[in-house]
């Protein structure tokens, strides 16, 4: 090798260090042969507090039969598991500790390179800014979705159908005892949610973040070929610390454009838009909304996947995956961006194929021709929102209507199914006080029920607008991440119930109808609500965290800090 490993500085240090080093690690069974080994971090975020990532044991078995074929070392260590359906109040809250939990392991313990096992939505980015931070060699390994949901014949997708269906028994449409058997038959493995949510749509932008290997996007977490995968991921750790490849030469610029036209082309998670510039800032490099815009605009939509189109993961991946995906993308992306592999993200899928034409559509055959999301501007978003519009009901892309405005989520649990709510379709439906510092970690509510009363009535979908994310399985004429929030005294927070709001999609513009004038009186007489949290880790949160259009990263995490070898302080 032509670098001195980390690992090599700390197994032969001198004196009672050394020895202390060797004797510890020879009580675990291992000997000076495997010490004279490239270390190969195995970093689990393995939990049976989530369900998405229980099955990564055996996935951190088959990555270590790669790194010991390719005359590794693998030491295994644990770190945060974010579950999505356990953590209160939001998985997202927690995402910067796990972040933070990632680079300071990688950083503090003697391993040459890392292999990173992910698969709930929050533990992908996670993985990825703390890798992003520390710059140490290393693969993204994720545990793939799970299979199709059943009911009566019926394939089922988690969460999108958890939604549609609850809907239906709210509305007395579906009867308790079918409620309960979806509810026995709809999440039928491990893995993560088997549509384009969050999880599907961050694995699948590892591949084409050059951070991956070909396929990880897409096979299912129950197929053989993920613990196949994961074996060649380990062999591939080893590989690129023998090449001192490092993130900060495979995540460039290019390789974020190429992410988000990837983005565009599966219809895929509103939540990107907050993760890619977290994980980008990391690096230094900025990712202002106007990129998404001008990439989504030149992106057609071409993957048919639910919750915006027909097909869910497993479908997916027999149609050719996401190599599949990318191979029809090439005229557009940066084919020239390094990746894990050694070779280019072109060589990458040179050899892939489109199985189903119906499932990936070809560029000149797209189901849209222009991606399947929009980044909004006006005066009740001069830093941005977002809306899935290839997931909204066509009467709505242009709608304007009264507002009628909750003042935060309790208010809103409050008042939304009373009986005397003056409520129509026509409405516009505003939650306040539910971002980044309102909501304390900015949750998964902005896709909130519609009224009762109207679900009685066969209405399915209107315009809800708040400061908050949706889950990727969501659909409906949602605007999200609108910026700067509610209580840091965005203009949202000064809606008020009978205000009109206009959203024009093709116009990309969200508009608040009210003079500056009284915009300007509300604003003088506004208060910033009383903190959610006063201590711990909590605090530091509300302290530092940006805004949803720098990826709300803590402000004091952007830019990258590469480690570097040192030699180890003796006892």
């Amino acid at each position: 090798m032509t670098t001195t490993l980390r690992s090599q500085a700390f197994f032969n240090q001198s004196g009672v260090a050394g020895l202390t080093h060797r004797a510890f690690t020879k009580a675990m069974g291992f000997d000076d042969q495997d010490m004279a080994r490239p270390v190969i971090g195995i970093c689990n975020t393995y939990s049976e507090l989530n369900h998405c990532n229980r099955h990564l044991r055996e996935l951190a078995e088959a990555v270590k039969r790669g790194v010991w074929q390719a005359g590794g070392f693998p030491l295994e260590f644990p770190t945060i598991s974010l579950g999505e359906i356990y953590l209160s109040p939001t998985s997202m809250l927690h995402r910067n500790l796990a972040a933070m939990d990632t680079e300071e392991m990688i950083r503090a313990n003697p391993i040459d390179g890392v292999v990173l096992l992910v698969n709930c939505d929050k533990t992908i980015p996670a993985a990825l800014m703390g890798m992003a931070s520390a710059d140490l060699p290393a693969i993204v390994v994720s545990g793939g979705p799970m299979l199709d949901g059943e009911f009566k014949g019926e394939t089922l997708g988690a969460c999108t159908d958890c939604r549609r269906l609850t809907a239906d028994f709210n509305a007395g449409v579906l009867s308790a005892t079918d409620y309960k058997s979806i509810e026995d038959g709809i999440v039928r493995s491990a893995g993560h949610c088997m549509v384009m949510g969050t999880a599907s749509t961050m694995n699948s932008l590892c591949e084409a973040l050059g951070v991956s290997l070909p396929g990880n996007g897409a096979i299912p977490a129950a197929d053989s070929r993920r613990a196949r995968l994961a074996e060649a991921a380990g062999r591939r750790a080893v590989a690129l610390v023998r090449d001192q490849v490092r993130p900060s030469q495979l995540l460039t610029r290019a390789a974020f454009e190429n992410a988000i036209m990837l983005l565009a082309a599966l219809g895929g998670s509103t939540n990107a838009v907050v993760h890619l510039p977290a994980i980008a800032g990391r690096l230094g490099i900025d990712l202002p909304l106007e990129l998404f815009e001008q990439l989504f605009r030149r992106t057609p939509l071409i993957a048919n996947m639910r919750p915006t189109g027909k097909y869910q993961m497993e479908a997916l991946n027999r149609a050719g995956g996401i190599p599949a995906v990318l191979k029809q993308l090439l005229p557009l992306l940066h084919g020239d961006c390094l990746t894990v592999t050694g070779k280019t993200l072109a060589e990458n899928v040179r050899h892939a194929e489109i199985y189903n034409p119906d499932v990936i559509r070809t560029l000149d055959q797209p189901l849209q021709p222009d991606g399947g999301l929009t980044i909004l501007r006006g005066n009740l978003c001069p830093d941005g929102a977002v809306i899935k519009h290839a997931a909204t009901s066509p009467h709505l892309l242009r709608h304007r209507g009264p507002a009628i405005v909750f003042k935060d989520y309790d208010d809103l649990m409050r008042r939304l199914n009373l009986p005397d709510l003056p409520v129509t379709p026509d409405h516009v439906l505003v939650l306040q006080n539910v971002g980044p510092v309102g909501g304390l970690g900015m949750p998964e509510v902005g896709n909130f029920p519609i009224p009762t009363k109207l679900l009685k009535q066969g209405i399915r979908d209107m315009l809800r607008i708040s400061d908050a994310r949706m889950s990727g399985t969501g659909v409906g004429a949602v605007v999200l991440h609108v910026a700067p929030e509610s209580a840091v005294g965005g203009t949202l927070g000064l809606v008020q119930d009978g205000d009109e709001i206009e959203l024009d999609v093709a116009a990309h513009s969200l508009t608040l109808h009210v003079p500056d004038d009284e915009l300007a009186r509300r604003r003088a007489n506004w208060q910033a609500p009383l903190p959610p949290a006063t201590r711990g880790y909590m605090q530091l949160y509300l302290e530092h965290v940006n805004q949803a259009p720098l990826g709300c990263d803590f402000d004091f995490l952007r830019g990258c800090d590469p480690v570097v070898i040192t030699t180890q302080p003796k006892f």
